[in-house]
């Protein structure tokens, strides 16, 4: 799946040691979390969203430590 903002593909990011996440445009939200649901992958989306220099707002999607994240990358990379 492409990020509508950065126009680059949406990455599982499982840098610092924190558990896997995604930064999404918040347009998006909606679309991957059905993704996520619809192949039972369990997430938490954080309760706030941002804006930066008046760019558009992102959310984030955490997942459980240890999950799948290779699993939940091709999930995203099998969407246009």
């Amino acid at each position: 799946m492409i990020d509508t903002m950065t126009q680059k593909r949406l990455h599982v990011s499982t840098h610092g040691g924190a558990r896997p996440y995604i930064i999404l445009p918040l347009t998006q939200l909606d679309q991957v979390t059905a993704l996520l649901t619809a192949n039972g992958v369990p997430f938490e989306v954080g309760e706030e969203v941002l804006s930066v220099d008046g760019k558009p707002e992102v959310a984030w999607i955490y997942f459980e430590e240890g999950s799948d994240s290779a699993f939940i990358q091709t999930l995203l990379d099998g969407i246009p």
